[in-house]
């Protein structure tokens, strides 16, 4: 039986003159929003639901853990952002995603979020919903 790989990930940001600050690059905060953008885009290309549906359709909610992000180069309006998403680690209740962000082929940023599961009502851990559990084992890389 062939192993099934991973199906690679890319969400793309039109930067705007309104997302950059006086250096005329982006604003070093709106970097972590366009990570959660593209976290938000990848839960529902894998699992079917973005994080409004998972909350108040399934009571699911995945609140951030931890967050770290390294800057390699400057953003700016000239290109479009593509920001590559993966799954890199999943436990009990938690996963971690990697979001690896360029531009014109050029290295941006490398970020790690980590997102625990919790009853989104109760706001109590719990453990990966089994239907979540099979789509996202077909994404860890």
């Amino acid at each position: 039986m062939e192993e099934k790989l991973p199906t690679r990930f890319i969400h793309q940001i039109r930067v705007s003159w309104a997302d950059c600050d006086p250096a005329k690059i982006v604003y070093t905060g709106r970097i972590p929003q366009f990570c959660l953008e593209a976290i938000d885009c990848w839960w529902e290309a894998v699992i079917g639901l973005d994080w409004f549906k998972m909350n108040v359709d399934r009571d699911i909610g995945t609140p951030f853990v931890h967050l770290s992000l390294d800057f390699r180069s400057p953003i700016t309006p000239r290109d479009l952002l593509d920001c590559a998403v993966s799954l890199i680690r999943m436990g009990e209740s938690s996963v971690r995603l990697k979001v690896v962000g360029s531009q014109d082929g050029r290295l941006c940023f490398e970020g790690e979020f980590v997102e625990v599961f919790v009853a989104a009502e109760a706001h109590q851990k719990t453990n990966i919903p089994s239907d979540f559990r099979e789509k996202l084992a077909g994404q860890l890389v």
